[in-house]
């Protein structure tokens, strides 16, 4: 649920940004059920999903967290990298992060009719709890126990707060070397 990259490597195409937050609630074979755009959103969605799952920095991150995380170890990751783009937007971005994140909500927002039931009732959640919270290491914590609560069977995510804090300075050494690459691969897609 890397919500902040997908929103940040969208570009300034509103339908777009769009589909590729609605990547992780649409599933299967894409049709023309939604308008062009969003179709490409929402591939785009896919295809960086695809990219960060090869890329050498998100493996090697993927394998500095302990393997009784399993297959969450993935989850973890992407919300740890959406951690590392919040502390550092200014870095990456011209726009002030607040402003962003407002912007990006009111484009969700004018867009609610299309937004698939789950994303939709999301929303304030996301927009004014979680990526908020990712500035700050006990604000992951608090996503991920969330999160944990929600899959319904037992799984580890509560704990990945613990795991961010170990390894945090090889973790933010991967996302500074895995960003630019999925910025550049983006760039290739959308040209920006």
């Amino acid at each position: 649920m890397n919500f902040l990259a997908h929103l940040y490597l969208s570009g300034n195409d509103p339908e777009i940004l769009v589909g590729n937050m609605m990547g992780d609630f649409v599933k299967g074979v894409l049709d023309d059920s939604y308008p062009p755009r969003i179709t490409r959103g929402l591939e785009l969605h896919r295809l960086i999903d695809s990219f960060a799952g090869r890329h050498p920095s998100f493996l090697a991150s993927k394998r500095r967290i302990s393997p009784e995380y399993g297959h969450y170890r993935a989850v973890l990751v992407d919300l740890y990298y959406d951690h590392f783009l919040a502390v550092e937007w200014d870095r990456f971005a011209e726009e002030p992060f607040e402003r962003f994140i407002a912007t990006a909500r009111q484009t969700m927002e004018e867009h609610a009719g299309i937004l698939p039931e789950r994303l939709r009732t999301r929303l304030p959640d996301i927009f004014t709890e979680w990526l908020p919270s990712y500035r700050n290491v006990d604000g992951v914590a608090t996503v991920l126990r969330r999160m944990a609560g929600r899959v319904g069977r037992p799984n580890p995510l509560g704990a990945g707060g613990d795991e961010l804090v170990r390894h945090y300075g090889e973790l933010r050494s991967d996302f500074f070397q895995f960003l630019p690459d999925a910025k550049g691969y983006v760039a290739t897609l959308i040209g920006r």
